[in-house]
């Protein structure tokens, strides 16, 4: 029952703690939801161990709470800035809304979840048709996201292509390698990022007018704070 309470005290702190973070600015996403979920992770474990590790002692619980809340707060603080600045590179916000990737007017959305940060590029402005080139306003733009990967270094990358299902299925695929092994090259600043081709697998609109093809055409980009949390691009 005294663990429960001194976890409690720790918690509350952590989201302090998180409260601290937050930074005004017009295209910045404010609900730092990974810094407080980060926190929250640390000062529960920081709690258990401290208070172990401390012979049951209370202080120990605590100051093991506000440590562990201090590292996980930083982990999540650290992925909302970063997509906070992606956004500012790239001239738009990090949006919230799960209908975005299927606005027509949107070359460019940058949203995030608990585990990562995805930059969804639209083919329109990537690529010539059939091409794995990237035109010069787009190889502009991956660079400005390469411009702030090197201010992370401990960020994981992965990179995914995508394609409508116009022509066959082997044909789509070795597009899609290609076109995200280009971006990939681009973003290759602190190491190599994990790239994948997925042909028309995951389709995010169906392949059944001009307006969702385009759509579906697209590569797409992840930020990861933990290798572990890397899930399968195409499924």
């Amino acid at each position: 029952m005294k663990l429960g309470k001194h976890i409690v005290t720790a918690t509350a702190a952590a989201f302090m703690l998180g409260g601290c973070y937050n930074q005004p600015g017009l295209v910045e996403d404010q609900s730092y939801n990974r810094t407080k979920t980060g926190a929250a992770t640390g000062a529960l474990a920081g709690s258990v161990i401290g208070y172990n590790a401390g012979g049951h002692d209370a202080k120990s619980a605590i100051i093991g709470g506000l440590l562990g809340a201090a590292v996980g707060g930083a982990v999540g603080y650290n992925m909302d800035q970063q997509a906070n600045e992606v956004a500012r590179a790239l001239g738009t916000g990090v949006s919230s809304d799960p209908l975005a990737a299927l606005d027509p007017r949107r070359d460019i959305v940058v949203s995030k979840t608990k585990d990562y940060v995805k930059i969804i590029f639209r083919d329109r402005m990537m690529f010539a048709t059939g091409s794995s080139t990237l035109q010069s306003s787009a190889k502009y733009k991956v660079n400005k996201v390469a411009q702030v990967l090197r201010n992370y270094p401990q960020t994981v990358v992965g990179v995914a292509g995508f394609t409508d299902d116009v022509g066959s299925y082997q044909y789509n695929l070795g597009l899609s390698q290609r076109r995200a092994a280009t971006v990939s090259n681009m973003l290759a600043v602190n190491g190599r990022p994990y790239t994948k081709g997925c042909s028309y697998d995951k389709a995010i609109a169906p392949n059944d007018s001009a307006q969702n093809r385009a759509l579906n055409r697209r590569v797409e980009v992840y930020l990861y704070a933990d290798r572990n949390k890397m899930t399968d691009p195409c499924r």
